[in-house]
């Protein structure tokens, strides 16, 4: 796996795209991209770019990792 190179929520832009997304949970930019793709996952689509407001996956990552709970 791949280390973050963001050090704490605060560091994350207001919306991330599939690259940032990437770099936070170090995994490839691929599997991001298809991440962004699944029903659960808080997508906005701004035309044809896809980016996650920092607030909605912060909650994504507690709620998929028990921290939600």
């Amino acid at each position: 796996m791949k280390e973050s190179s963001y050090k704490s929520y605060n560091d994350l832009p207001l919306f991330l795209n599939s690259e940032t997304v990437a770099k936070v949970l170090g995994v490839s930019p691929s599997s991001s991209y298809e991440l962004m793709h699944e029903p659960d996952f808080p997508v906005l689509r701004v035309g044809s770019r896809m980016v996650v407001p920092k607030e909605k996956f912060i909650q994504w990552v507690e709620e998929h990792t028990g921290g939600g709970k």
